[in-house]
């Protein structure tokens, strides 16, 4: 864990270091929020960043990229490296925007390459506010615990209708399949319903991830192609060309 965020959950600190927290808070989601106010209409890529650039799942990520580009939306990832990296690289090649939302690690975790402009986070939830906020899809690829964390916030917000019924597409019908095996055992349970199962495809086809969101994110959202809006210089705000 990160310091600012290990500061932050160990418990009560004194009033005046919990004021700075929550100062460095609010400058992390205005920093971010002027950053990607420009974006465009995003679809999120979650996953690993453990894969390199010769791995399946890196060449798949590439791939959901590109495919992204062409429905129109800018991607946006964690910035990292992995099937981040795919992913932004991906939009990069397709002549599309990258953007990235990175986090302070112990170990440093720079951004990648492939961005046109990313952010670095303090804290974790700031991070994924920031994920969430600008998006209308959520692809999720093989990834850990932070790749899971994020996808059930991800059907936690839908499901609770914290946010609309965006698309959720899981890459790699084999990778999930314990996961999958798990919802339908809390269904069983009747800890969530038989239709919360609704919410994601599996998939390991790109164009039938892209098919899915056309239906579910662009056409039932009414998203067309349309000029960003305009940076004002007077508040220091720069456009993402």
């Amino acid at each position: 864990m990160s310091e600012p965020d290990r500061v932050l959950l160990e418990g009560p600190q004194s009033r005046l270091r919990e004021l700075g927290i929550l100062l460095r808070a609010g400058r992390d989601l205005i920093r971010g929020f002027r950053a990607l106010h420009f974006v465009g209409p995003c679809v999120t890529v979650f996953g690993s960043a453990r894969f390199d650039e010769h791995h399946r799942y890196y060449a798949m990520a590439r791939e959901v990229g590109g495919g992204l580009v062409g429905l129109g939306f800018t991607v946006m990832t964690g910035g990292g490296p992995g099937v981040m990296e795919g992913a932004n690289r991906g939009a990069r090649e397709a002549g599309g925007r990258s953007v990235g939302c990175n986090v302070e690690l112990p170990l440093e975790q720079v951004p990648n390459p492939y961005l046109d402009r990313w952010v670095t986070c303090r804290y974790f939830f700031v991070r994924k506010v920031l994920l969430v906020k600008y998006s209308y899809a959520f692809i999720v690829m093989p990834g850990g615990f932070g790749t899971l964390d994020e996808l059930t916030e991800a059907l936690t917000l839908i499901q609770t209708r914290k946010i609309l019924q965006f698309p959720i597409v899981l890459m790699g019908r084999d990778y999930w399949a314990p996961f999958l095996a798990m919802v339908r055992t809390m269904v069983e349970a009747g800890t969530i319903s038989a239709t919360d199962l609704d919410l994601m495809l599996v998939t390991d086809s790109v164009p039938d991830a892209m098919a899915h969101l056309q239906q579910h994110a662009v056409d039932r959202f009414g998203l067309k192609r349309r000029r960003f809006p305009r940076a004002s210089r007077v508040l220091g705000e720069r456009p993402l060309t």
